[in-house]
């Protein structure tokens, strides 16, 4: 079978499972994928028959959406190298004045398909790594190669296809709609094709209700996914994400995080993100590997990560004396407290399972755990 039948077949199980929702938003994927533009009408159509409608019967939509399926299941999309290199920075280093901030022998390397996750406190060179690595600025030292699809001999055609985008959006005027399809037309996207494959950006991103919205009337949650959808109007071949979760509530991070793992394994123009944040587990769960500065240095890859100890989190209804107490039994290596929450650190050789079934044989509340021992998490003791 091959990736774009195999991908089809995840929409049918969430169709057959009613996953409704994401079931939709996967089959969006192999739409685009299919760059078919009759396609496109199909999901136009789609979208404004369930606008008119006030209460859908799920059944109805699934219906629905199953013929959207049928449409698509007959066609043939050529697959793409989704794993090759596309990017290598080797010792990159930056400096801003004397005795200030620097970056410092900060080396990646980046396939298409993947996702790197970037964390660390703030001030200690997210930003300016991100935008180095998107040609934004120059490092002091370094070198940074690039493999994209095709040769740019300009820097704007290269920055057009290596893409940064901003915590803070700036501001546009107008409709949401016409700032797309002007975007587009910039990108050489013209005719019926412009209208309606931003129609499909709009849709894929959630923004259909509001695409004929201004600026100053979408919520900072909205104002990303617009930002997103004018990114993705211009193919890129590698997405650099500068806190993009910063102000969105817990459902859309889920969200967003969904959409760019699946806009990344596309099947017809795969790319590589990079995206720093601060919610280190929302992101964690999507990337395939993290990568921790500490004062403009690198400090840590998950990668690479292989620890002798574990170490946990726990938010529990004790003191620090009596949790030293309860777990006496243990060769606990050290119990930090840090803004209500402890972390204990102790030998691979001990099991988590004992230790909190410990715990609850001495009656200690647990309100809240989690193993952080292959978490970046840990680096911010």
């Amino acid at each position: 079978m091959d990736k774009f039948n195999a991908k089809l077949q995840e929409v049918q199980l969430h169709f057959q499972s009613n996953d409704l929702d994401l079931g939709y938003r996967k089959l969006l994927d192999c739409v685009l994928d299919t760059s078919k533009l009759d396609l496109f009408k199909k999901v136009v159509e789609l979208e404004n028959w369930k606008e008119t409608q006030e209460n859908i019967d799920p059944l109805e939509l699934k219906s629905v959406y199953l013929q959207l399926f049928d449409w698509v299941k007959n066609e043939k999309v050529e697959s793409q190298d989704g794993t090759s290199l596309i990017l290598s920075a080797k010792n990159i280093s930056k400096s801003y004045g004397k005795n200030k901030f620097g970056l410092s022998d900060v080396s990646i390397e980046l396939h298409k398909g993947q996702i790197i996750g970037l964390v660390g406190e703030n001030g200690n060179g997210k930003t300016t790594l991100l935008r180095i690595l998107a040609k934004e600025i120059q490092a002091d030292s370094g070198e940074i190669q690039v493999n994209l699809k095709k040769n740019y001999s300009s820097t704007f055609d290269l920055r057009t296809k290596l893409t940064y985008v901003p915590q803070r959006t700036p501001t546009w005027y107008g409709s949401l709609l016409d700032n797309l399809k002007f975007c587009a037309s910039n990108y050489g996207i013209k005719g019926e094709m412009n209208e309606y494959y931003v129609y499909m950006m709009v849709i894929r991103f959630g923004l259909w209700k509001y695409r004929f919205l201004k600026w100053s009337e979408l919520s900072s949650g909205y104002k990303m996914r617009f930002e997103l959808a004018r990114t993705f109007l211009r193919a890129p071949e590698v997405l650099f994400l500068d806190e993009p979760l910063a102000n969105l509530d817990v459902v859309s991070q889920q969200l967003i995080l969904e959409d760019l793992k699946n806009l990344a394994g596309s099947i017809s123009s795969p790319l590589a993100i990079v995206l720093s944040s601060q919610q280190l587990f929302e992101v964690e769960k999507i990337a395939d590997s993290v990568l921790f500065l500490k004062k403009g240095k690198p400090q840590f890859n998950s990668a690479q990560m292989e620890g002798d100890s574990h170490i946990i989190e726990l938010e529990v209804d004790a003191t620090k004396m009596l949790l030293e107490e309860a777990l006496s039994d243990f060769e606990i290596e050290n119990i930090h407290f840090n803004g209500g929450m402890f972390t204990l650190t102790f030998n691979k050789s001990q099991s988590i399972e004992a230790i909190l079934q410990k715990l609850i044989s001495k009656s200690i509340k647990i309100k809240y755990f989690r193993d952080i021992s292959q978490s970046t998490k840990r680096l911010f003791q």
